[in-house]
């Protein structure tokens, strides 16, 4: 996995994401209340479906656009019925421990393991992550990268397989 910089002074501009849909790039960032993320259903179909919660938004669902896989495992999501996708982006950008932005492209066969919440009719994906294991770590935080078939992770406690987004 390459890491291509971005120079970018807006820090909040860095929680991006890259993907081709249609013959259609995107880059988006989720700061953007508008923010969408292609998931693939256990079924096989590609859907978008609202990254995450901003304070700006009406809902039930946790804030922020990310799930930490520690927190999945302790339970913390269950009360929100999770179910694990796969989010399917080209490549994902995060901030070092010193605040620059840097994008990291995804090859083929591999994703980004998200998770959808639902309450009642809301539902919401956020980006699975984990803490970086090395102690001099350049990033405090990694998105769960996942390849070939689905990974069926209901075995671990809080994920959830029984229900479809």
């Amino acid at each position: 996995m390459e890491a291509l910089w971005s120079s970018s002074d807006d820090i909040t501009m860095c929680q991006g994401v890259y993907y081709t849909q249609n013959g259609v790039d995107t880059r988006l960032y989720f700061p953007n209340p508008a923010a969408t993320l292609p998931i693939r259903t256990r079924q096989g179909s590609l859907v978008f479906l609202p990254w995450g919660r901003r304070k700006t938004q009406a809902g039930r669902l946790p804030l922020g656009g990310w799930a930490s896989l520690d927190a999945i495992y302790a339970g913390r999501w269950d009360r929100w019925f999770p179910v694990p996708v796969k989010v399917m982006v080209k490549s994902f950008s995060e901030l070092d421990i010193e605040e620059h932005c840097y994008w990291f492209d995804l090859v083929k066969g591999q994703f980004l393991q998200g998770l959808v919440a639902r309450e009642g009719h809301e539902r919401r994906v956020y980006v699975v992550t984990v803490d970086p294991r090395r102690h001099d770590a350049q990033f405090k935080r990694w998105p769960k990268i996942i390849s070939g078939h689905f990974m069926d992770t209901s075995k671990k406690k809080g994920l959830t397989s029984s229900v479809s987004p």
